[in-house]
């Protein structure tokens, strides 16, 4: 994995939101490099999710800016953010079941050069779109099933389908919010293996439960309690911090 870049792709200058009296980020400051795999772990209920979705554009924040490659995106909407190389993986990409592997990832790869989708179906028929589309259902090692409706993959291979279609978008964030969630040992370990391959190409936020995972993954991680970032370090500081196992006392144990 090669060593991420000085420059963030992704800072986050305090970051707020509050649902009422209820405040669910709390003055989040983040940067996110070239290279890196920056984890996000934390209890249930810690806001991890919510910030994603205010990265992503579709929650908006009370206070504080999100810039990308440099400029302020804060106020963007989630198309144009997306469209700006921040790629949101399994919630806003979704497989459509009806759909082959390879017609579910031309979607994607219309959308990244800005082709008309009520035209889709011909597109099947272009070479150069085609030919685009299974370089990435290569990249995430689902070429022996490209022609198979989607609907019928197994659910770690719709994961893989999923990841397939964001970077389609040819994103320079990615963000991951918990892609191990639902995946047995063997379809985990798969999906490690993906990522790995990914580290150096991109910059990569992962938000993630499994921490073999996140240890595997991560060159940092910085620990949420409450919506506040209350540790940043190495995976091993995280691994060997007081801060952090108390903050998971009662929830879910670091693994040694």
């Amino acid at each position: 994995m090669s060593a991420p870049s000085t420059r963030p792709l992704l800072a986050l200058h305090g970051l707020v939101k509050r649902y009422g009296a209820l405040l669910v980020t709390d003055h989040v400051d983040l940067e996110l490099a070239q290279g890196e795999v920056h984890a996000i772990i934390g209890p249930n209920g810690a806001g991890k999710t919510t910030l994603i979705g205010q990265i992503a554009g579709e929650i908006r924040s009370n206070e504080g800016r999100i810039e990308l490659a440099g400029v302020d995106v804060t106020n963007w909407s989630v198309n144009a953010r997306a469209r700006a190389g921040l790629g949101r993986s399994y919630q806003i990409t979704s497989v459509i079941p009806e759909f082959t592997v390879l017609e579910n990832v031309l979607l994607a790869v219309q959308s990244q050069r800005g082709h008309n989708f009520r035209f889709w179906r011909p597109v099947t028929r272009d070479a150069e779109l085609v030919a685009a589309a299974e370089r990435w259902i290569e990249r995430v090692r689902l070429q022996g099933v490209q022609s198979r409706v989607a609907g019928l993959l197994s659910y770690g291979q719709q994961r893989q389908l999923e990841l397939a279609m964001t970077l389609a978008i040819e994103p320079k964030v990615l963000l991951l919010d918990e892609p191990m969630a639902g995946l047995g040992p063997a379809e985990t370990q798969e999906m490690i293996e993906l990522l790995q391959e990914l580290g150096g190409r991109y910059a990569i936020l992962l938000v993630e439960h499994d921490m073999h995972a996140v240890f595997s993954l991560a060159t940092r991680c910085s620990v949420l309690v409450y919506g506040k970032v209350v540790y940043s370090g190495s995976p091993g500081e995280v691994r060997d911090s007081a801060v952090v196992r108390e903050a998971y006392l009662g929830d879910e144990e670091i693994p040694a």
